[in-house]
C-alpha cells in the first residue's frame, strides 16, 4: 500500500503540529478528501461574533444620547393661570395747577392751563332800507344892478327859478356893486353855489333866471337877480341801504362763534400729546367787537371785527391712569397686581374753575386683579420634584386657577434640579 499525507484543521486554540508521515502515493483513480471544520471553530466562529459587536455599539450610542439629553435637553416649562377678580370703584378725582406730582391722599393730579387768542374780521351787507332823497345842485351868477355898493347875501339866501323851484346859497356871498360908464350903471356880479330846497328829480332844471324873494316889495327885487348857464343836477328820491342794529348784532354773533370755534381748534393743536382737554373746561371771552359804521348809517356794506380769548385746564392721561391704579390697589391686600390692559376709566366733569386752575371729575374705575407670583422663588421650590408632585403643590395654592407643566426630554418625569432650567410663565386671559 502507498503512503498518504493528511492535514487536520482544528480550532486555533487547540491546533498542534503533527509530525509528517511517510508519503504514500495515491492511486490515479482516487481523490483526496478534505475534512470540513467543525461548528464553532476557525473563521466560522469569528463571523458569528460580528453582529454582537454592532448591538453593543448601538447600546453604547443610546446610552450616550440619553446621558447627553439628560444634561443638554433637560428643562421644564410651567404655565400658571392666576385667579383674577374684578374691581369696580367710583371716586372723585381732582386736577390742579397747584400740584406738581400725584397726590394719592388728596386724589389729585397735576394740571396745566393753556390759552389762545383769535381775531376774526369780515365784511357784511346791510339789510335795512330807507327812503333817501338827494337835492339837486349847481351854480348861478348873481347880479347887482341896484347900485355901486356891494350887497351881502347870507348863507341859505333863497333864489327862485323861473319854473318856481327854490334853491339856497351854500355859503355867504358878497355881490359887488356895479360901475358907471357914461352915466350908465353896469351891474356887478359874483358866482355862487346853490342847492335845491327839497330832494327830487324835479329840481334838475335847465339854465334859468332866479329872483330873490327876500327883496319882494323893495326896489332891490328887480335889481338883484341870478342866472344859470348850466342845468342843475343830482336831485332824486328813492330807497337806500341802511345798517340796522340787527345787522350789527348778527355780525357780532357770527364772528364771535367763528372766533371761538377756530380758537378751540388752535388751542387743541397747542396741547402736547398725552394731555386730556375737555370741551367743558374751555373758557372763552370776546374781548373786542367793533364795526366800521354805526346803526342807522346809510351804506350797502360794513366791516366787523371781533377778538376772542380762550383758556382751558388740561391734565396728563398717564397721571390719571397711575392715580387710578393706586386708588384701586388701596382696596386690596399688598401683593395684588392689576392685569395689564384691564384698567378702564370712565369720567365726566363735576366742576371747574379757571381762576383757581382746578377741575373735579366723577370717575369710575374697572380692572382685573390677581396675586403676584415670585417666578424665581417658585422655580427653586419646585426644582427636583416629580412632575405630579409639582403640580399638586401649585394647584394647592388658592391664588392659582390652573397649571400646566411640560418637561424635556419627553421621558423624564422630574422637574430639573437646576432652577435656571425652569421657565415659569403667567398666563392672563
Amino acid at each position: 500500500m502507498d503512503n498518504k499525507k493528511i492535514f487536520d484543521i482544528l480550532p486555533p486554540a487547540k491546533t498542534e503540529i503533527q509530525p509528517p508521515k511517510k508519503r504514500q502515493e495515491a492511486p490515479a483513480h482516487r481523490t483526496i478528501k478534505k475534512e470540513i471544520p467543525r461548528s464553532g471553530s476557525g473563521r466560522a466562529k469569528v463571523g458569528a461574533s460580528f453582529p454582537k459587536k454592532i448591538v453593543a455599539f448601538c447600546i453604547f450610542l443610546v446610552a450616550v444620547f440619553v446621558l447627553i439629553s439628560n444634561f443638554v435637553l433637560d428643562r421644564a416649562e410651567i404655565k400658571i393661570w392666576p385667579k383674577t377678580e374684578t374691581s369696580d370703584l367710583n371716586e372723585k378725582v381732582s386736577a390742579s395747577t397747584a400740584k406738581t406730582d400725584i397726590d394719592l391722599q388728596a386724589k389729585t393730579i397735576p394740571a396745566k392751563i393753556f390759552d389762545e387768542e383769535k381775531t376774526i374780521s369780515q365784511e357784511f351787507s346791510a339789510t335795512g332800507k330807507t327812503q333817501e332823497g338827494q337835492k339837486a345842485s349847481g351854480q348861478i351868477r348873481v347880479y347887482n344892478n341896484y347900485s355901486d355898493v356891494s350887497q351881502v347875501l347870507i348863507k341859505n339866501t333863497r333864489f327862485i327859478s323861473a319854473e318856481g323851484k327854490l334853491f339856497r346859497t351854500t355859503e355867504k356871498i358878497i355881490v359887488p356893486g356895479g360901475t358907471y360908464n357914461k352915466g350908465k350903471l353896469l351891474a356887478g356880479f359874483v358866482d355862487a353855489n346853490v342847492i335845491a330846497d327839497q330832494p327830487g328829480e324835479d329840481y334838475n332844471i335847465g339854465p334859468s333866471t332866479f329872483s330873490i324873494p327876500g327883496f319882494v316889495g323893495t326896489a332891490k327885487y328887480t335889481a338883484f337877480y341870478g342866472k344859470s348857464s348850466a342845468a342843475m343836477s343830482g336831485g332824486f328820491v328813492g330807497e337806500a341801504w341802511q345798517i340796522t342794529k340787527e345787522d350789527l348784532d348778527k355780525a357780532k354773533k357770527t364772528l364771535s362763534d367763528r372766533a371761538v370755534q377756530e380758537g378751540k381748534i388752535s388751542l387743541k393743536n397747542k396741547i402736547p400729546n398725552g394731555f386730556v382737554l375737555l370741551d367743558e373746561v374751555i373758557y372763552q371771552e370776546i374781548t373786542e367787537a367793533t364795526s366800521s359804521l354805526l346803526a342807522g348809517a346809510k351804506a350797502k356794506t360794513f366791516a366787523y371785527q371781533v377778538k376772542a380769548k380762550l383758556e382751558a385746564i388740561a391734565f396728563k392721561k398717564s397721571d390719571l391712569e397711575n392715580l387710578s391704579k393706586e386708588i384701586v390697589l388701596l382696596n386690596f391686600p399688598p401683593g395684588k397686581i392689576i392685569q395689564e390692559g384691564s384698567l378702564s376709566i370712565v369720567y365726566n366733569l363735576d366742576s371747574s374753575d379757571i381762576k383757581t386752575g382746578k377741575l373735579v371729575l366723577n370717575a369710575s374705575f374697572s380692572s382685573k386683579i390677581y396675586s403676584g407670583i415670585d417666578e424665581n422663588n417658585l422655580a427653586q421650590t419646585l426644582a427636583g420634584e416629580f412632575l405630579e408632585r409639582a403640580k399638586e403643590i401649585l394647584t394647592a395654592q388658592p391664588e392659582i386657577a390652573k397649571v400646566q407643566i411640560k418637561s424635556w426630554p419627553f421621558w423624564t418625569d422630574i422637574v430639573p434640579k437646576d432652577s435656571q432650567k425652569i421657565s415659569v410663565k403667567l398666563i392672563l386671559d
